[in-house]
This record gives structure tokens, C-alpha cells and sequence, in this order.
């Protein structure tokens, strides 16, 4: 999660960085977000071809995978997002999930069929550690000093509105300016992907200002972390 990790560098890196654009996420997680993230990982770990995380050169957890990457997919979006796309529809035209065990609702088998194509281009071990960084990230607000611009979603389910705005009244008690914009849609956490359109015009404000301010002072500086 990028977002992290710009909030890291700002934290670590203050007299380096001119500006800094998180995009869907907060300086660090909150309890609730770690459990999530346990939940995320835990198909694998229940896949006897996990091993512990010894499975190189055999087969790989791939079903463990397939419901991590589900899991993950379905955090990622919001309710609305669910309910317009899919609805109530049978994931079989005449198969009614009422009648059968097996019958399946649309959105099972639609998730089912992106967790599967996204699991062969996905390491399991590679999503474990994944989840461990993101839980152990904690940058602190009060040593970011770099104007900020952040980008966050109200229906995203990963990382809540509030938290967002909590973390840019952090930032900002330390002096230094905070931004904030919000990417509408029914996606939840993929608004930061899918709707970032909408904060074009934010984005090239925020930078043409501070390429004004800080011109002379820019020359030789890293360029703008923007994630």
C-alpha cells in the first residue's frame, strides 16, 4: 500500500521530500485494520500446501490464495458498489440459490473468478508479508512536515474517512499546511484507483503552488513523492 509508505518517507525523510500526495491511506493502522488484515491472510495459512511458507518447488497454496485475494476484493469495494453491480441476480440463469447448496449467487462467482485470475500472477508468501508490513506500519504524524495533499475515499472500507481526517488535523497541528480531497464513487478503497480523475485538478494545484513557493529552493531535491 503506497499510501503507507508516503506517510513513512515524510515522517522519515522531512528535509527531502517537497511534497507528499497519500493517496487512500492513513500514517499508520488502527486495531480494527490489523484484524482485517489477519482475516485477509488467513486462507493461506489454513492451506496445508502452505507449509509454513515452505512450498517453493512444489505446488503452492493456490485455493488458500484464491480466497485471500476474494477476501481482499470484496474490502476493497463498498456495499454500493455490490449491490448496483450485482445485486440479488443467480450466478445461473434458472438456478435459483434457494433451491440448491450449489447454486451460487452472481457475485460469488464473479469474485470467485477474479480471485482466481488474480492468484496466477500472485506469490502467497509475498501476500503474507504484504499484510505484516502494512499491520506494523506507524509512521507519526507529529514528525511529518512536508505539505501534504491527501486523497481519500468516504466509502472506503480499508482505510475509514474519519481516520483520514484525523491523521490530516495531526499533521497539521505541526505547522505546516494539510490538504484534503475526496474521490466519490461506489468502490470504496478502489476510488483511489478509479475515481482519482477527480482530484486532477487538485493534484496540479497543489504541485504548481508549491513549484512557485519553493523554486528556488527545489534545485537538486528529490522529486515530490506522490502515491
Amino acid at each position: 500500500m503506497g499510501a503507507l509508505q508516503a506517510y513513512e518517507w515524510a515522517a522519515s525523510y522531512p528535509d527531502m521530500l517537497e511534497r507528499v500526495i497519500p493517496v487512500i491511506g492513513t500514517p499508520g493502522l488502527d486495531a480494527f485494520a490489523i484484524e482485517w488484515l489477519d482475516i485477509w491472510a488467513a486462507p493461506i495459512r489454513l492451506d496445508p500446501k502452505w507449509n509454513n511458507g515452505d512450498y517453493y518447488g512444489k505446488e503452492p497454496p493456490l485455493e488458500g490464495l484464491k480466497q485471500s485475494l476474494k477476501v481482499i476484493t470484496l474490502h476493497a469495494n463498498h456495499w454500493e458498489w455490490a449491490d448496483k453491480t450485482f445485486g440479488l441476480a443467480p450466478a445461473e440463469e434458472g438456478k435459483d440459490p434457494a433451491k440448491a447448496m450449489g447454486n451460487r449467487f452472481k457475485i460469488e462467482a464473479a469474485l470467485d473468478a477474479v480471485a482466481a485470475a488474480r492468484a496466477t500472477t500472485s506469490d502467497a508468501n509475498h501476500l503474507l508479508y504484504l499484510a505484516k508490513a502494512n499491520q506494523l506500519a506507524n509512521a507519526d504524524p507529529a514528525k511529518i512536515k512536508t505539505p501534504m495533499l491527501l486523497l481519500y475515499s468516504p466509502t472506503d472500507l480499508v482505510f475509514p474517512a474519519p481516520l483520514v481526517e484525523d491523521a490530516a488535523k495531526k499533521i497539521a497541528a505541526g505547522g505546516d499546511k494539510v490538504d484534503t480531497a475526496q474521490l466519490a464513487g461506489p468502490n470504496g478503497h478502489l476510488n483511489g484507483v478509479l475515481a482519482i480523475g477527480q482530484a486532477g485538478p487538485r493534484i496540479s494545484a497543489f504541485l504548481e503552488q508549491r513549484r512557485h513557493k519553493h523554486h528556488r529552493h527545489a534545485e537538486g531535491r528529490p522529486s515530490a513523492a506522490v502515491v
